[in-house]
């Protein structure tokens, strides 16, 4: 269970300068925001920040948001910053159904999602962040031939992504239902909290990563 409510939280994240707060009036301006025309990839659910705040060190020439709706999840990823400034790196405090008010049509080139809520109530389906909903969201501020990638250690979430995906209009490039005994997909893959401890339990880890139909 994540943490949600730490005294101050909210004040520290309005306090902040990793943290855009008027992000809807950044729509489309993106790269002025970050000062230059390199890519644009995002996290939805970043949690604490670990696997954004380590893809934003080892590729200085992409520029990275991690949107996080959770106050006291998100404080931690400002501590990271705090330790170790990112020049590429900027974070949303936000509900990822507001997306599309956030970024322009085809601004961002890639999207993660790294072990999302699993909403387990169907009726809670479409909250599910690689629902056929959301789906359609991100196809709107996916540059062509952008693509998502998603991983996670609950079989059921995973199996209902990949079902989604014909619904949706989009088709994998890759699935795994085991990615840590995949050697090429495990090439440059970063971890997140959640996977360190999954993946020590001996749990596997499914991953896929998708594009538009064309």
């Amino acid at each position: 269970m994540r943490l949600r409510n730490i005294t101050g939280s909210r004040e520290a994240i309005a306090a902040s300068a990793y943290v855009v707060h008027e992000e809807r009036e950044c729509r489309g301006k993106w790269a002025e925001i970050f000062g230059n025309t390199q890519p644009l990839h995002i996290e939805i659910g970043m949690g604490k920040g670990k696997f954004i705040h380590t893809m934003a060190r080892l590729h200085p020439e992409i520029n990275y948001i991690g949107i996080e709706k959770y106050s006291s999840v998100l404080l931690r990823a400002i501590q990271k910053m705090e330790e170790e400034e990112k020049p590429n790196l900027k974070f949303i405090r936000m509900d990822a159904e507001e997306i599309t008010q956030v970024f322009a049509p085809g601004e961002v080139g890639r999207i993660y999602l790294n072990f999302s809520d699993p909403w387990p109530k169907d009726r809670h389906a479409g909250r599910r962040l690689p629902s056929r909903q959301f789906l359609g969201r991100y196809d709107k501020i996916l540059e062509a031939g952008g693509q998502l990638e998603f991983k996670t250690d609950n079989r059921e979430l995973f199996d209902f992504a990949v079902e989604e995906l014909a619904p949706a209009g989009w088709k994998a490039r890759v699935i795994t239902y085991d990615l840590h005994k995949d050697a090429a997909l495990m090439e440059g893959n970063i971890m997140t909290e959640y996977e360190e401890k999954f993946s020590a339990l001996g749990n596997p880890i499914y991953k896929y990563i998708i594009c538009r139909e064309k």
